[in-house]
């Protein structure tokens, strides 16, 4: 009887875990397809800054991002319209710092510093997700808060060229602004209503981001005008508008709802050795000894703070 009480239970608790392993698996590849597709998206956003203006570009990368979302998530969003409306003031809010302001700052950031920089301070964004849980309650301990001291001290020495100081360049600034508005969203993204599909969510705050950025294209293209349609214009703007919006904001939403923000900051992690990678095969930007000892602190302190204890 003990045997067969033994087996019994072993093949109910078998299958629950194989499921929960299989379901963490698949969280820590989605938050690498997103992070690995954003950190093209800055090599894309720093080739093109030259010839779109910034609010020009991220109003089409969204226009573009509705047109390849649509019709997988239409359907899911007009049967949850009454559940879109009942959390609109959420959605709009998680719009606000996903959508519009994020990119608008990195496109901002990308006229006036490198993609390398671009992902080497937008692997702070951690920390600051850190702190926003220590904002809620949750304790970080030493080891943490050791790690996030090392990661700023990382973030100022590569703004710095080197050296501690307070000297930024304008790119360096809006960088950290997009990266407190992208560790915000990340943050937000723990609240949303479980009800609330993914796909729903998604094409919503799409929608609503767009109409928030409208004004002022209007006032982009009145002021500095439209820019030239080539390949090298539309090339770079459908792969941030499918790929690094469509695509990696669905797989990180979802990595998110899956193993948590926590677990998917960690992975976030790889992105600035991605773009420098990218940055030096497509943009030929050189990544010198001392950018290196800046990644391997920024990296280090954010894995130091991404422990629980």
């Amino acid at each position: 009887m003990a045997v067969t009480d033994r087996a019994r239970t072993v093949s109910h608790t078998e299958p629950g875990s194989t499921a929960k392993k299989g379901a963490a698996g698949l969280g820590v590849l989605l938050a690498l397809l997103a992070t690995v597709v954003w950190s093209g998206s800055f090599v894309a956003t720093r080739g093109m800054a030259e010839t779109v203006p910034p609010v020009q570009a991220v109003f089409w990368r969204w226009i573009i991002a509705l047109l390849a979302v649509a019709p997988f998530a239409a359907r899911q969003a007009w049967q949850q319209r009454a559940l879109i409306r009942r959390h609109l003031g959420f959605i709009a809010v998680a719009s606000l710092f996903g959508v519009a302001l994020y990119n608008t700052l990195v496109h901002q950031a990308g006229l006036t510093t490198s993609a390398s920089n671009m992902g080497m301070i937008m692997a702070a964004s951690p920390v600051i997700m850190a702190l926003y849980a220590r904002l809620g309650g949750e304790r970080l301990g030493a080891r943490r808060t050791f790690g996030m001291l090392l990661a700023a001290f990382g973030v100022l020495l590569l703004v710095g060229d080197g050296s501690i100081g307070f000297d930024f360049g304008a790119g360096d600034l809006w960088m950290f602004a997009a990266a407190l508005s992208f560790a915000t969203y990340s943050a937000l993204l723990r609240r949303k209503p479980a009800e609330l599909g993914g796909l729903a969510f998604l094409i919503t705050t799409f929608v609503l981001g767009a109409l928030m950025l409208a004004p002022a294209y209007a006032v982009s293209v009145s002021v500095q005008g439209g820019f030239e349609v080539t390949a090298g214009t539309v090339g770079p703007l459908l792969y941030v508008g499918v790929f690094s919006s469509a695509v990696a904001f669905f797989a990180w939403n979802k990595a998110i709802s899956v193993i948590g923000a926590a677990r998917a900051g960690i992975v976030y992690y790889l992105q600035p050795v991605c773009v420098a990678g990218l940055g030096f095969l497509l943009l030929g930007e050189h990544t010198g000894p001392a950018q290196l000892l800046c990644m391997a602190l920024i990296l280090g302190g954010v894995g130091l703070g991404s422990a629980r204890r």
